[in-house]
């Protein structure tokens, strides 16, 4: 048992621990993660570190994976019951690993970059939702919306997340339920900004406010056009092309309605210019033929309208960065049952997916080719092919890196198709079963359901 103490959980660390600072998962001066146990800080976080990148991604996977190797070792294999490791889950600071998080998009953005836009950062923004357990705990902080009935529906949460467009590292993330808008959210991420980056939105983030204050600290926006009618030619400042004009925006007039305080708008400038530039969409399959984009950036020869649409329409692969961390990696239904515990499994989910990134980055950088068109999927399948393989006992530092080495080829020689204009038709070929809606509390159908059987039989 001693043996399984020492190293047990981390197989899978053995790849990822070069991103993932050590000294955070230090044994604790005192408290319950002090003692070196089965089920330390260390062999905790691994441990869940494995489990969200599993594919069945339950608790009893990580026990299993602990008798698996016990049996290896020709050691007594523990007990069946996942207790112990939920009850050390618990225990994980949530803290330590909002730093671990921290620290791997720090990891991912010294990869070196292809540059867009003049070589600034490119920081995408987006917003999507999540459900979890219906218990009374999770519906308290997310209820579930409003047009279900009590026992019918799922608590759901939202979450507002800045990805780095280039490397796709999750930089930072805000959570909060159905009634809170994205904008809130994002406005509580501004600190991860820095000077000379650009801020990249759907018409979600259209706002005075956020595209004035981000401006004073020396970041500019590209945005889509929302909530304000576009200027038309005549009433521009100044026209660079006939759809990119030089428009100037005055300051709303303040209500109670606004998002901010009035102090807050007292401060803005009571007049914001911007280019408006319309873009048009030529590739079949697009829901909308054409649509503006408003920006801070004014100089229309340093940044030309045609690269500004490119980059808009790059904005997608913030849908796809979500796709890979909820489809891919299966955070669209999380597990656990109390708000403590949905949280830290939604920033385990957001630290593995980044360390996936990050192996995506130095596989592609080998291979000399861009991250891109480097599957995520692909990779997180050669992943947890690999995992059972990397921490053999007897397998020397020669044949470990031998492993990731056929490991970073193998995430590399099938390369995503790029294919501009694709279009598909919005639609599901098969067919879902053919079961009822859940219209009412489970225990109300039962009671309904063992009615009509007493008097089927009893008539």
């Amino acid at each position: 048992m001693a043996l399984l103490k020492q190293k047990s959980f981390k197989q899978i660390g053995e790849v990822f621990e070069k991103f993932i600072p050590s000294s955070l998962l230090k044994p604790e001066q005192a408290g319950s993660m002090s003692r070196r146990r089965l089920f330390s800080k260390e062999n905790t976080f691994w441990a869940f570190f494995s489990q969200v990148l599993d594919a069945d991604g339950g608790c009893k996977e990580v026990i299993r994976k602990l008798q698996s190797y016990a049996s290896i070792k020709g050691i007594k294999v523990p007990s069946s019951s996942t207790a112990s490791y939920c009850t050390a889950r618990t225990k994980l600071d949530e803290q330590m690993l909002s730093d671990i998080l921290e620290h791997t998009a720090d990891r991912l953005e010294e990869m070196p970059e292809a540059g867009l836009l003049n070589n600034r950062r490119v920081i995408v923004v987006d917003g999507t939702g999540v459900t979890m357990p219906d218990t009374p705990e999770n519906q308290e902080v997310w209820p579930q919306p409003s047009s279900q009935k009590p026992g019918c529906g799922f608590p759901s949460a939202r979450i507002c997340a800045c990805f780095s467009l280039e490397s796709g590292a999750l930089l930072s993330y805000a959570i909060g339920n159905k009634k809170s808008h994205e904008l809130l959210h994002f406005r509580q991420q501004w600190k991860i900004f820095k000077q000379g980056d650009i801020f990249l939105g759907d018409k979600g983030f259209c706002s005075y406010f956020d595209q004035a204050t981000l401006k004073e600290k020396g970041i500019d926006s590209v945005i889509t056009l929302a909530r304000r009618a576009p200027v038309r030619a005549a009433r521009s400042l100044k026209t660079f092309g006939p759809d990119d004009l030089l428009i100037m925006w005055p300051r709303p007039k303040y209500t109670a309605k606004l998002s901010y305080s009035k102090d807050e708008w007292e401060l803005l400038p009571e007049e914001l210019t911007l280019r408006q530039i319309r873009v048009t969409v030529k590739h079949p399959g697009f829901r909308t033929q054409g649509f503006y984009i408003v920006t801070t950036l004014l100089d229309a020869e340093q940044y030309p309208a045609e690269e500004l649409a490119e980059l808009y329409f790059k904005r997608w692969d913030v849908e796809l960065f979500f796709r890979d961390i909820k489809t891919t990696m299966g955070m669209d239904v999380l597990r656990c049952r109390t708000p403590k515990m949905v949280r830290k499994e939604i920033l385990m989910h957001f630290i593995a997916y980044n360390c996936v990134r990050r192996l995506m980055y130095e596989a592609a950088e080998e291979a000399n080719m861009e991250v891109r068109i480097v599957s995520f999927k692909g990779s997180l399948q050669a992943l947890r092919s690999w995992e059972p393989h990397l921490n053999q006992a007897k397998i020397s530092k020669a044949e470990q890196f031998r492993l990731i080495s056929d490991l970073y080829e193998v995430m590399t020689n099938t390369p995503i198709r790029q294919r501009p204009g694709r279009s598909e038709p919005r639609c599901v070929k098969r067919r879902p079963k053919n079961y009822q809606r859940m219209t009412s509390p489970r225990h109300e159908m039962k009671e309904i359901q063992h009615r009509s059987k007493y008097l089927a039989t009893n008539p």
